[in-house]
């Protein structure tokens, strides 16, 4: 919590007004208005396209959680193994919680054209492009959402002392994909939408192009409700997976799927699934494009999320010529520089296999031989490193 010690919860009126106030002191014109419309304002202004509450008691989850667990479906994700149902108790996580507050950021650039989705089955269909997925083309979500939920829990915090200037002050943690939390589980629970059956959160007229973060609080808010699920019989998102990671609805093998393999994943990628991953160099956004809940995916309202110049239409070549310092600036502030250079050398040497296959295939016999120009010397070169020559060399060698 942003406080020094956890604070007993508040009692909240109807609609989220705060009940308790300084005796003597006529309420303000703000305090008319209750506390949750005040939040969903503060939130609008701050770029949030929703807001939802939940409690706290996810025992319902627990069970699946630990099935998840059990059956390694994390992968080399341990520290989710480690937090163990520390993620399913939020109390626990943050002592003091009595509420959870649930944001939504929709993350599509702002400047998407109406055929998008088109746009980006044609890019995964040129194996000589490089796909990046659509919320890394942008500035790090974790920047924009931290700070910006920060800013809406300091703003909450500022209305709670001013209704009770005698009153503690709120305690508070904000969440962005950075801490053991079950956010899908939390949004779907206040409302924000459902859990589809590629287990991401779907909004009727969202689609699930859009971020999550959470405020963890330590008064009591009232809840929004659930929305119902709306997938029905559609099994699109499972029969599109290229690598089949969604190997049930709702139960999602992390160790095949494409954007653990190539975001998480820091080993070699099996070689068994090298073919499946295509031209996908950073993510892979398959199962949403084919979802058709996503012909209502949202723009952002922020600029954060436009596309920066050297993931507007990448090709494999032309990014496995950049040397370290080259990825270095080109990925400033960006999403993907987490997963370093060695690892996006890994990615780039799957993709031009996968592309120099594509091209001796088609009889392209010169495009095949400048992919094999350029990947020879660092397999040659013995400064490179081992985790990168190895997926090099299978670019150059596999059938």
């Amino acid at each position: 919590m942003a406080t020094a010690a956890p604070t007993p919860p508040r009692a909240a009126g109807a609609g989220g007004a705060i009940a308790a106030k300084v005796p003597g002191t006529p309420p303000t014109t703000a305090s008319h208005i209750p506390l949750l419309d005040r939040i969903r304002a503060w939130a609008r202004d701050l770029g949030f396209s929703q807001i939802g509450v939940s409690g706290v008691d996810l025992a319902s989850a627990e069970p699946g959680l630990l099935a998840w667990l059990a059956a390694g479906f994390h992968g080399q994700m341990d520290y989710m193994a480690r937090h163990g149902l520390r993620r399913a108790r939020p109390a626990e996580l943050v002592p003091g919680t009595v509420s959870v507050i649930t944001v939504r950021m929709d993350y599509l650039p702002r400047n998407a054209p109406p055929d998008w989705r088109a746009r980006e089955w044609a890019r995964l269909g040129d194996p000589h492009a490089a796909t990046v997925s659509l919320y890394a083309r942008g500035r790090d979500y974790h920047k924009v959402l931290r700070q910006r939920l920060q800013r809406l829990a300091e703003r909450i915090d500022a209305a709670l002392r001013a209704e009770d200037p005698a009153g503690p002050p709120l305690g508070y943690r904000v969440f962005t994909d950075s801490a053991p939390v079950l956010e899908v589980e939390l949004a779907a629970r206040a409302g924000l939408g459902w859990r589809g059956k590629h287990t991401l959160l779907l909004q009727r007229d969202a689609g699930s192009m859009f971020f999550l973060g959470e405020i963890y609080v330590d008064r009591a808010l009232p809840p929004t409700p659930p929305a119902p699920a709306h997938c029905g019989r559609c099994r699109a998102c499972l029969d599109v997976c290229p690598t089949q990671a969604i190997v049930a609805p709702y139960r999602l093998d992390a160790r095949r799927c494409i954007s653990y393999l190539t975001i998480e994943h820091d080993g070699p990628i099996p070689p068994a699934l090298r073919r499946a991953i295509g031209n996908r160099i950073y993510g892979c956004d398959d199962c949403q494009l084919v979802c058709p809940w996503n012909k209502y995916a949202r723009r952002s309202a922020l600029s954060d999320f436009d596309v920066r110049a050297p993931f507007a239409a990448p090709r494999l070549l032309a990014l496995w010529a950049w040397d370290e310092a080259d990825f270095l600036r080109h990925t400033e502030g960006s999403a993907i520089r987490r997963i370093g250079y060695g690892r996006w050398r890994r990615n780039l040497a799957v993709a031009l296999g996968n592309a120099r296959a594509a091209a001796r295939d088609s009889g392209d016999t010169a495009a095949a031989a400048a992919i094999a120009a350029a990947l020879a010397p660092a397999r040659d070169d013995p400064a490179t490193p081992p985790l990168v020559r190895e997926h090099v060399a299978w670019a150059l060698e596999a059938p």
